[in-house]
């Protein structure tokens, strides 16, 4: 299924009054959006095409590099939080979560995810690069908030930093300000998420998949899942095979960015947790489908000498880890109303006990579930 997922006005809100009818509407559009589908499109016309391409360059030479060269740049000590994680590594939580699979179950088999119950892990790389904002106190979560990694391959090296943060930067600063509008349209001060994210270890993200090995009809790229973080974007990848569920239809949706300032905007567990599940948590996976390969054809005539590495744009927004993490409780009062009608209308979602703790022991209890920390 492809579907129009709402398009959000960024440059409205940077440029009008914060009181003024137009942003606040644009405001309650977006926090509707969230609610309903878990996701929207973002138009920021701040972002550059240019930099995304020049991003996803550079990430299609630093992952053709030889195994030996990649693995210099692992980090498993810190949980992969920083540098690369190679292929094989990082396990779709789905695969042996009970409740996820039961939200699968409940799915038509038509718009199921492609079947991860027997998947290994995903044949993803992925790279983290630190875009945070160091905090000037310690934090109880030092493996979470590490130094940068960055490569040392030769034609790597001094393209790396100005690259990945222009890039970061441009996608740091969308969803901040997307965090504010959507404080604003659920009735929150705007600073809510933004202050909660002030010092959040964020994350430039990319992930990389070799489509010479990988390459066959319905393999599975990344396997259905959630974000662990508070709310994740996207820039426009140059392989399609990202599939969203929305929350209101149980539709498995074709993701496609339109070209230009666009964005595509998830929402993540913390976001899900903060909100007592008013809103939840968008379920994604990243396939080879019938497209990918029409692109990789095409992509094979027009650039012959350009690696055939999937990469996505992907920026992962966090709040910060020594923050306390804990319902508002407006919004858990609106979660409640909602899953009582739907369980009036037979659409009983999977409840959800949202315990307060520390951001960092949240993030620690995801990683664990997807085989990136002991």
């Amino acid at each position: 299924m492809i579907m129009d997922l709402p398009v959000i006005d960024l440059d409205l809100f940077l440029s009008e009054p914060r009181d003024s009818d137009k942003v606040v509407d644009e405001c309650r559009k977006a926090a509707g959006a969230l609610i309903t589908y878990g996701a929207l499109i973002l138009h920021d016309s701040r972002v550059s095409e240019s930099d995304n391409t020049t991003f996803l360059d550079l990430l299609e030479d630093y992952f053709a590099q030889p195994i030996e060269e990649l693995k210099k740049d692992e980090r498993p000590e810190l949980s992969y939080q920083i540098g690369v994680t190679l292929e094989n590594t990082e396990k779709p939580k789905c695969a042996v979560d009970e409740p996820c699979l039961r939200i699968i179950a409940k799915l038509d088999p038509a718009e199921r995810p492609l079947d991860i119950t027997a998947h290994a892990p995903d044949p993803k790389c992925r790279f983290f690069w630190r875009m945070g904002e160091r905090a000037p106190h310690a934090t109880q979560f030092p493996g979470l908030n590490a130094s940068n990694v960055v490569p040392q391959g030769e034609r790597i090296r001094e393209r790396w930093t100005p690259i990945m943060q222009k890039w970061g930067d441009s996608m740091k600063s969308a969803i901040s300000s997307l965090a504010e509008m959507a404080a604003i349209g659920l009735d929150l001060p705007a600073e809510t998420f933004r202050d909660a994210g002030k010092y959040g270890p964020h994350l430039l993200a990319p992930t990389a998949s070799d489509l010479v090995k990988y390459g066959k009809k319905n393999t599975i790229l990344a396997g259905f899942h959630t974000d662990l973080n508070f709310l994740t974007i996207h820039g426009r990848s140059r392989y399609p095979g990202l599939h969203i569920w929305a929350r209101n239809t149980g539709k498995r949706i074709a993701v496609k960015i339109p070209e230009g300032n666009y964005l595509l905007v998830q929402a993540g567990k913390q976001l899900e947790h903060i909100s007592g599940g008013l809103i939840k948590a968008g379920f994604h996976e990243v396939v080879v489908n019938e497209t990918t390969l029409s692109t990789i054809e095409i992509r094979k005539t027009q650039y012959p000498d350009r690696p055939l590495i999937r990469i996505s744009s992907t920026f992962f927004w966090h709040l910060s880890s020594d923050f306390d993490l804990k319902p508002i409780p407006e919004l858990s009062s609106r979660a409640q109303l909602i899953r009582q009608e739907q369980a009036h209308s037979g659409q009983e979602e999977e409840c959800s006990i949202y315990e307060p703790m520390k951001v960092g022991v949240h993030v620690q209890n995801e990683l664990r579930h997807i085989a990136l920390m002991v």
